[in-house]
């Protein structure tokens, strides 16, 4: 039988290491099937001693270059330290809501399939996001190559690392969406539109199984209020605190 493994990253310090133990313990409750978490990171200091850490794969990139997230596709590296198995990979500000057996559950048509949420703006582009991502470890293994060997030509036609991901998924295997309703956008399927949002506090959704904070919102900005640039006014939604434990 296949592995599970719950795969995530942390560097640098903008998010300190009580996300990824949050992740974990949000995992532990809404995950029947058997995983292992482990997570690539430049700094394993704070981190639950269940979690398998490792570093995070060299990339070749030039230096200073401004945050895209190009890190993230160190995930397909064809040797992943030995893992073996079926990864779903998790950015470390989700909230998890409700079970997610489903997103291992899932079945796949190709082995080298990914599986990720449809962009919410603008669908029509095909565009994945990248906070919620399936594959099969070691499957989708020329990306990296590619990528290296193509830097220079990349990134003047894609801005960020999950557009890049997207089209060569879609060229080289088989990229698949998630189901519309399982992964939520915080920004824009719970804040409430002005001007509604000038009073009405977001409210807990009757579906989805994850919410994910793109943008400038982060769990804790939504659970105090706050956050939001200054044209989006930002109200407290306390039922979160339940689930970002």
């Amino acid at each position: 039988m296949s592995h599970n493994y719950i795969l995530c990253m942390k560097w640098g310090v903008k998010y300190g290491p009580e996300y990824v133990n949050r992740l974990y313990h949000m995992v532990q409750r809404n995950l029947t099937l058997p995983f292992t978490m482990v997570c690539l990171t430049d700094d394993a200091r704070g981190l639950d001693s269940a979690i398998q850490c490792h570093p995070i794969p060299e990339l070749k990139l030039p230096q200073g270059l401004p945050e895209r997230g190009w890190k993230k596709l160190t995930t397909f590296s064809p040797n992943l330290y030995g893992l073996k198995g079926t990864a779903l990979f998790l950015d470390i500000d989700i909230v998890i809501i409700d079970n997610i057996d489903c997103f291992f559950t899932q079945p796949n048509t190709r082995n080298d399939e990914l599986w990720i949420i449809r962009d919410w703006k603008k669908p029509w582009r095909l565009v994945g996001n990248s906070s919620v991502y399936r594959f099969e470890i070691g499957s989708i293994s020329n990306l990296l190559h590619y990528f290296e060997a193509n830097f220079a030509q990349i990134r003047q036609r894609f801005r960020h690392e999950q557009a890049f991901l997207s089209w060569y998924v879609r060229e080289h295997h088989q990229l698949s969406y998630w189901p519309q309703n399982w992964c939520l956008s915080y920004k824009y399927d719970i804040l409430k539109k002005l001007p509604m949002s000038l009073w009405q506090p977001p409210q807990k959704p009757t579906y989805g199984k994850i919410i994910v904070f793109h943008g400038e919102i982060n769990p804790p900005d939504a659970i105090q209020g706050g956050g939001g640039k200054w044209y989006r006014k930002v109200l407290a939604a306390p039922w979160l605190k339940k689930y970002w434990l």
